[in-house]
């Protein structure tokens, strides 16, 4: 069957179309991509405006459309953090819905981890043994950690790279004293969480998610995008923690001359790259692997075995 996922994120709304089967890989057919950036277009009180919300209805309407054209049978529409944490989130929702039908499901931060996890299970095997995954987000940074499908731990923070941008680094290139007040801060939540997965024990595999962090993996030498899934593709901190003051001293202009680089996330690359950074450093990590599945493939594979199960 021809599923769709629709993700209303914190950065972009993403229809993604897959031709899915119970016990079978799911199959890309179709993508489509709108900036809608929600993160950053709450008020002072912390709710979408109506001009945002606008918006969101008009590009939600370009998504069906979209699915329609191309043969959806089944469609999965969710919202992560900016809908959730939104001060009117429920008129939001309530507005999507009587404009175009849809409903979506918003999910808890800690949803978003475990479906990233199963997503990243799923794709590396058992045979990759204790997983810890990282994921950073226009909104939030989620971690799991764990040896089965269902993670043993999973914690979701208010680090997204679009979040901390807006409410961090107004400068361009940012002023290097906002710099070092973000990584202060970013370390200082990061490191109240490390004792809950260390106490588990060590990893086996370390894998991350997430456009910022295959743009940090680009930048350092990692392969292009047009080589295909299944070129491996690693992070090293070593090569971050080298590449973190460059990208801090550029523009964002010049930020989006860099291999890999988009337009619209070259703003947010200095305090998505301060996260990861800080998440490798605090959780002793090396290196990690990129993950080509995420959140959206991990709603997919979870609807596929709910039809296996019922």
């Amino acid at each position: 069957m021809r599923l769709g996922v629709l993700d209303v994120g914190s950065n972009t709304v993403h229809l993604l179309v897959v031709d899915a089967h119970p016990g079978a890989r799911p199959l890309p057919a179709h993508s489509h991509k709108a900036e809608l950036r929600l993160a950053q277009l709450l008020d002072e009180e912390g709710a979408i405006g109506a001009q945002g919300v606008d918006r969101l209805v008009a590009v939600l309407r370009e998504a069906l459309q979209a699915a329609e054209d191309k043969g959806v049978e089944d469609l999965l529409p969710f919202a992560t953090s900016a809908v959730r944490e939104a001060g009117n989130a429920d008129d939001v929702l309530a507005r999507v819905q009587a404009e175009t039908g849809v409903r979506l499901q918003v999910l808890s931060g800690e949803e978003e981890a475990r479906l990233t996890f199963l997503a990243a299970r799923r794709w590396f095997g058992w045979s990759a043994g204790k997983l810890l995954v990282l994921d950073i987000g226009g909104g939030s940074l989620e971690i799991a950690y764990g040896i089965d499908e269902e993670p043993d731990a999973a914690v979701s923070l208010p680090l997204g790279a679009g979040r901390l941008t807006a409410g961090w680094l107004p400068g361009d290139p940012p002023d290097p004293e906002d710099v070092r007040a973000l990584r202060r801060h970013v370390r200082t939540e990061i490191a109240r969480t490390v004792g809950d997965f260390s106490r588990l024990g060590a990893p086996d595999h370390v894998v991350a998610t997430s456009k910022t962090f295959k743009q940090l993996a680009r930048i350092a030498g990692a392969a292009r995008s047009a080589e295909g899934l299944y070129v491996q593709r690693e992070l090293k901190r070593e090569s971050l923690e080298a590449w973190v003051p460059r990208l801090a001293a550029m523009t964002a202009d010049e930020r989006a001359e860099l291999p890999g680089v988009s337009d619209g996330r070259a703003g947010q690359l200095v305090a998505g790259a301060l996260v990861a950074e800080a998440a490798m450093d605090l959780f002793g990590v090396e290196r990690l692997e990129i993950c080509p599945w995420a959140l959206r493939e991990g709603v997919i594979l979870r609807r596929l075995d709910h039809m296996e199960t019922s």
